[in-house]
């Protein structure tokens, strides 16, 4: 299945995409795809209503924006320098247990929304990931197991400010959190329809240049095992996020760095899951406190 969620900001409904194109509105069976939906069968449930021919689905015109395909989670945790090439550009050793950063929630954002340039910053950065969604609780849970706890795949764009993230000390945090630095999209492809989620493609070119062109085969710590791994130190909740990590390419990792600017345009895909495209803008204005 192929989740979308429509509309304007923060008043998304939830639908699907079915195989021949067309959007339909699942929001007269199913309230959002949020923790709860994930927890309490709401995929099972989808999916008997999609084989049940959708009804009381309308259709939704391809004009209409599309919101992060899962509701904003609890939290979006993200895997730090999980290609080896990246590590390397970004001037760090190669990880030996994967690094772990948070982004803030209020960072999600749909795949065709505008990035907005936060005030005081100089160091706009992007980076493609293949993002995971937590389909059930994960907690202390075996590699093995992993797959089970898994709702689906997206694309995800770890928008990075590095002033922020490099000079302004603490965590890289702060770096990652802005508003609108975390867009998801376009669809949430549920795992059945994922072969493997270690030969997937993964691209971003910005103004139509590519910058990064990788496989998650080049991952150094898989899918499953991150998921294990992370489950150790916090429970995964469902409809939580994983950003997986980015390969090289980034434009802090050129010579001279090479950072967004507004007007800029990047789009971010992963093979079979679609892609994101940010316009980059100025931010709007901010009054001092």
């Amino acid at each position: 299945m192929k989740l979308i969620r429509f509309g304007e900001a923060n008043a998304e409904k939830p639908g699907v995409i079915l195989a021949d194109g067309r959007r339909i509105d699942a929001s007269d069976q199913f309230v959002d795809y949020d923790e709860a939906f994930f927890a309490f069968g709401g995929m099972e449930s989808l999916e008997a209503w999609i084989e049940d021919g959708c009804p009381g689905g309308i259709e939704v015109d391809a004009s209409v924006r599309l919101g992060p395909p899962v509701a904003r989670p609890s939290k979006i945790v993200c895997v730090g320098q999980n290609y080896s090439e990246h590590a390397r550009e970004m001037g760090g050793e190669i990880p030996t247990e994967p690094v772990l950063f948070m982004k803030a929630t209020t960072a999600w954002s749909g795949p065709n929304d505008e990035v907005l340039i936060p005030r005081g910053a100089q160091k706009l950065d992007y980076e493609v990931e293949l993002a995971i969604v937590i389909g059930i609780v994960a907690n202390d849970i075996a590699k093995e197991d992993a797959s089970k706890h898994i709702a689906g795949y997206a694309v995800l764009c770890d928008f990075s400010e590095r002033s922020f993230q490099k000079d302004h000390g603490g965590q890289w945090m702060k770096g990652k959190s802005c508003d609108t630095f975390a867009p998801m999209g376009p669809v949430l492809t549920t795992v059945d329809e994922v072969e493997n989620p270690q030969k997937l493609g993964l691209w971003c070119k910005v103004n139509g240049e590519v910058r990064q062109n990788s496989s998650t085969k080049d991952m150094l710590f898989g899918v499953y095992e991150i998921v294990s791994y992370i489950s150790r130190f916090m429970t995964l909740l469902p409809g939580d996020v994983i950003s997986t990590g980015t390969p090289s390419g980034v434009a802090m990792g050129m010579s001279p760095p090479r950072y967004l600017q507004a007007g800029d345009r990047v789009e971010c895909g992963v093979e079979n899951l679609g892609k994101l495209e940010q316009l980059v803008v100025s931010s709007r204005s901010v009054s001092a406190n």
